[in-house]
């Protein structure tokens, strides 16, 4: 049995969106201060590309992908909704809405771990 990346994969990302809800966390913290930009953390998928991952070819009747097909660093930056007159830029709608998106992936996350670990369990009691 060769090695197993997905746990350490799975910690990598659950590391990525607490850093990620830390700063959601600070933004709402200054959503009053004068000049303050809200912040925000690279894509989970941007950290990813820097790691490619190859797919095996086991046989010679697998499809070849081109980089071109599987190529998945297309995300647009976005800015924030509004800047107020103070120079603070923080919208705590949009805040939600990434806090939400931080849960959402962290529940996923939890999901994904927990069906490969009972699957691997199950493997190892036959």
């Amino acid at each position: 049995m060769g090695p197993l990346y997905l746990f350490e994969l799975a910690s990598s990302q659950a590391r990525h969106l607490e850093l990620r809800q830390s700063t959601i966390a600070t933004n709402v913290a200054n959503a009053n201060t004068p000049g303050f930009k809200a912040r925000d953390v690279e894509p989970f998928n941007k950290v990813l590309d820097t790691m490619p991952v190859r797919l095996a070819t086991t046989s010679s009747s697998h499809l070849q992908l081109s980089g071109a097909e599987t190529d998945t660093r297309a995300t647009a930056k976005k800015d924030s909704w509004e800047v107020v007159h103070s120079g603070n830029s923080v919208s705590l709608e949009q805040e939600m809405i990434k806090g939400n998106d931080v849960s959402r992936d962290y529940s996923m996350n939890s999901a994904v771990v927990r069906s490969f670990h009972r699957m691997l369990m199950s493997s190892v009691k036959t």
